[in-house]
């Protein structure tokens, strides 16, 4: 009896773990106290009008939106792209760029964050909209990499050959057999950026300048400035949108599932 009730009781636990602060932050923004926390008092929207009422808000999620789209685009054509040229290296060659691609991803981020800023400054790019979305393109890569590749080794080697024989230049032979078959990893990558993208603080914050903000940067600036019930309706509306862009891609691929 207790072998059957022990493991269910072990991953409830574990999801409490994982879950409950979200759901104490999601409760709590829509609490009528001005405090950020303490004891409910009762239901209101008031912080969400505020919100929305907040010109510098307004202005952070439109930045974050427009960086998140733009990374995730670019960096799922360069990192699909690169994923193919390291398909075709030879093996011995293949590992060591898989070992640097490896890098910004086992790097701590303030390590990332402060290569960069130094990268920027010795250009003398000026710091802005432009290094925020060459920073959010550059960390995005290695994951759309590793997310292509996989199903380049589950794929056909020959197919592109074949296609290649039968007439079809190089570029037609990637845009209309191998891209076909390695559209799971490419959403996934894409995926994967965006949300990164959404959520990124340390990287952004060190690669931005004057008037270009992101959510986590504002949410970092209003919590500074004192704990308000409005830093925890913003962090409720950043996880609103990553979870409804996951269930979005859930459900596209479970309906590419079903046709196939």
């Amino acid at each position: 009896m207790v072998k059957k009730w022990l493991p269910n009781a072990y991953l409830c636990l574990i999801f409490f773990f994982l879950y409950a602060p979200i759901v104490v932050l999601v409760l709590f923004s829509f609490n009528a106290s001005s405090r950020a926390t303490g004891t409910w008092t009762g239901f209101s929207l008031e912080w969400y009008v505020e919100l929305f009422e907040d010109r510098q808000i307004r202005g952070a999620l439109g930045y974050t939106l427009i960086i998140a789209i733009l990374s995730t685009a670019i960096s799922m054509v360069v990192g699909t792209l690169s994923a193919i040229g390291v398909y075709k290296l030879r093996k011995k060659a293949r590992g060591y760029v898989l070992n640097v691609n490896y890098l910004p991803i086992i790097s701590p981020e303030i390590v990332t964050a402060i290569g960069l800023m130094i990268l920027f400054q010795s250009i003398r790019l000026n710091f802005g909209f432009t290094t925020m979305l060459l920073a959010h393109i550059m960390f995005s890569i290695p994951y759309v990499i590793l997310q292509v590749l996989p199903r380049l080794y589950a794929m056909d080697p020959n197919m592109a050959e074949a296609a290649m024989d039968l007439g079809a230049t190089p570029w037609q032979a990637i845009r209309m057999v191998v891209v076909p078959e390695i559209r799971p990893g490419i959403f996934s990558g894409a995926l994967m950026a965006f949300t990164m993208s959404l959520d990124d603080f340390v990287i952004s914050l060190f690669n931005t300048g004057n008037g270009v903000t992101n959510l986590s940067i504002e949410v970092y600036s209003m919590a500074r400035r004192g704990i308000r019930p409005t830093v925890n309706a913003l962090a409720t509306l950043m996880v609103a949108i990553v979870f409804i862009t996951v269930l979005i891609a859930n459900q596209i691929q479970l309906r590419k599932k079903v046709r196939g």
